[in-house]
């Protein structure tokens, strides 16, 4: 039951060019920023990620995105990175957007094994082309696929050497969905304590579905800021 690794290098040491990966992640909150710079450092290419936002520039999956290492994303998101923006329009990067809602079930339903569902959301739009609709009740829906992958990196505040992870606050996000939905979960947490140590009715994620567990460092920990005008001005 021991699921502990030693660093982040060794937690995705098996991961190949190719994989799908999801990663949590809000914003700047809540980012396994050890497994990104781990999988950078290993240079695996061709990747599927799925998550929520696609980094900034320089931090987070960013990161990925400057080495040119992601093939495809999924998010819902993309705002804050201009690098992402001149991979898309210049078509080395493809692109998945879906409603942050609809990302979320799809996120949901692929862990309970729920290979579809259908929602109002997004149809007429662009969101809904290729996709299969049906009307309930006199209202149409979309026919949206239960998502899943690979791997699944997950940020927790605490865990043990089991695996079960409490998440702090906002950093929760999509974590603990994602955790359900991937082959592999690879977990790193800001405090790994021991088996007893967590209160059982505040885990958010129970240790079955984590594979792999670590104890990270060096968080930037960074927070979004909204600048309306500059430093001084009246």
């Amino acid at each position: 039951m021991n699921k502990i690794v030693r660093d982040a290098r060794e937690a995705i040491a098996d991961i190949q060019d190719g994989a799908t990966i999801m990663m949590g992640g809000f914003g700047l909150c809540g980012i396994p920023e050890n497994l990104v710079d781990a999988l950078r450092e290993k240079g695996v290419r061709n990747l599927t990620i799925a998550s929520n936002n696609a980094g900034v520039d320089g931090f987070g999956i960013g990161k990925l995105l400057e080495s040119r290492q992601v093939r495809k994303m999924i998010s819902t998101y993309v705002g804050e990175n201009k690098l992402f923006e001149e991979l898309v329009l210049s078509g080395e990067l493809e692109v998945e957007l879906a409603p942050q809602g609809t990302f979320a079930e799809r996120i949901r339903a692929g862990g309970a094994g729920i290979a579809g569902f259908y929602t109002p959301t997004g149809y007429g739009t662009l969101v809904a082309e290729g996709k299969e609709t049906r009307e309930f009740d006199g209202r149409m829906y979309v026919l949206e696929r239960g998502l899943t992958a690979d791997f699944a990196f997950v940020k927790a505040w605490k865990g043990d050497r089991w695996g079960n992870l409490v998440y702090r606050k906002t950093a929760r996000n999509f974590n603990p969905m994602m955790a359900t939905a991937s082959r592999v979960t690879i977990a790193e947490v800001e405090q790994l304590v021991e088996v007893g140590e967590l209160e059982p009715d505040q885990i958010h994620t129970p240790a079955i579905f984590v594979q792999r567990i670590f104890q990270g460092s060096k968080y930037e920990k960074r927070i979004e800021k909204r600048t309306v005008r500059k430093a001084g001005a009246q």
